[in-house]
């Protein structure tokens, strides 16, 4: 439970995808949580009664410098991103001003307030094109996208900071997130969709066809292999974070995933399996810098932070996306 004399969890993007669930993760346990999020991707609706939510852009540095300052702040987890990898490259402005600009902005903020436990959300993508089946931290990070760049210098800058100021972080290099929760009260809630899983859903719901980016992969069907790990977990993982940064750890990168792959094929056959539905797809080129395996090493948050997600079945993250889509349509 949470130290009742402790300050408040600020979660940056806490009305997204996988902050909300961070949110709900805190909160479950007795942790005061302070929302900020401008609301260009997330839900108000995912915002729990009785968590504030600070309505502004990061990109304006005096209102995030007086959100910092209204309260002591214990910890941030920092989650608001733009986090598609096409419109990376189309518009890299875009990424470098908000993922980059904005996380300096806030970083600053923490240092002038004395804030300094951070838990970033970071991405796979740092690795670019490994080839590899399984991937390590110590992979060189070589990303082939401005996204996935701007997650890289993100990283970087929280590493300069810790060794100049003792900002002191966790970066959390997520696999593929997926599913809902359990009860069907929350999910994913995208727009454009890009994700796998709902977009097969949706497939299933009214027959319109999937695109299957690569059929010739040299994977054992032919299709990209990713690895799926739940949102809750995910959620957890940040929770499991920020204690051992209480607890007096400087903070790792860490991959988070299950370690086990699976195939796009395989995805669709799962979601015909739990929803019952024939899911139509045509296939499609290959997407440029879609590397055929994508799967973590997930040992080092294993260790670090004794995390291992509950739900690795790549059917049981199926099905408790089939209940928040069932209800959400």
């Amino acid at each position: 439970m949470a130290d009742d004399a402790r300050g408040p969890v600020l979660v940056t993007g806490g009305a997204g995808y996988v902050g909300s669930f961070a949110v709900r993760a805190l909160r479950a346990r007795g942790e005061r949580v302070v929302i900020l999020d401008d609301l260009s991707t997330g839900h108000r609706a995912h915002v729990p009664e009785g968590v504030p939510l600070v309505e502004i852009d990061l990109r304006d540095a005096d209102a995030v410098q007086a959100v910092l300052a209204a309260d002591e702040f214990d910890a941030v987890l920092h989650f608001a991103a733009n986090a598609y990898v096409g419109e990376s490259v189309r518009e890299p402005r875009k990424y470098w001003e908000n993922n980059v600009g904005c996380t300096l902005n806030l970083l600053g903020a923490c240092l002038d307030q004395d804030v300094r436990r951070v838990v970033f959300s970071s991405t796979c993508t740092v690795y670019g094109e490994p080839g590899l089946p399984s991937l390590t931290e110590d992979l060189p990070v070589a990303p082939v996208n401005p996204y996935g760049r701007t997650k890289a210098a993100i990283e970087q800058v929280l590493g300069d900071y810790g060794a100049a100021y003792g900002l002191r972080s966790y970066r959390l290099r997520y696999f593929n997130a997926a599913g809902a929760a359990a009860d069907g009260s929350l999910g994913e809630l995208h727009e454009p969709e890009t994700h796998l899983v709902p977009l097969a859903l949706h497939a299933a719901v009214t027959g319109a066809p999937l695109r299957v980016f690569g059929t010739d992969y040299p994977t054992p069907d032919g299709t990209c292999v990713r690895d799926y790990v739940h949102v809750e977990d995910l959620a957890d993982a940040h929770v499991r974070a920020l204690d051992r940064l209480r607890a007096g750890a400087e903070g790792a990168a860490l991959n988070l995933g299950t370690g086990s792959g699976t195939s796009v094929r395989e995805v669709l056959e799962s979601v015909e399996r739990v929803s019952g539905r024939a899911v139509p797809t045509i296939d499609a080129p290959r997407r440029p810098g879609d590397p055929p395996f994508l799967v973590a090493a997930p040992g080092r948050a294993q260790s670090e932070l004794g995390w291992s997600p509950a739900q690795p079945g790549i059917d049981a993250i199926v099905a408790s996306a089939w209940r928040w889509h069932s209800r959400s349509t």
